[in-house]
């Protein structure tokens, strides 16, 4: 299991809502960061990814941007997270 989840997401944004169920639904623990209330994580999030799109997910230094349920779930199989 990845020692370091990080989730940076926008309120209100279904795909946002629908990476955190995959991940609860699996019992996967990662920190949420709110890129519309935290100017330090939106530059992180930006710096990381390249862009301003949420949801995006650091995986102990493995970055997946911009995605939906589907995605984060071939991505992370294909990690072997």
């Amino acid at each position: 299991m990845p020692a370091n989840i990080r989730l940076f997401i926008k309120p209100g944004c279904p795909w946002c809502v629908e990476a955190r169920e995959w991940l609860d639904n699996r019992g996967i623990r990662y920190e949420i960061l709110n890129v519309t209330g935290d100017a330090e994580a939106r530059q992180e999030m930006h710096r990381l990814t390249g862009q301003g799109k949420a949801p995006s997910i650091d995986v102990d230094g493995h970055i997946l941007a911009d995605f939906g349920a589907d995605e984060l779930e071939e991505w992370w199989k294909s990690n072997n997270f």
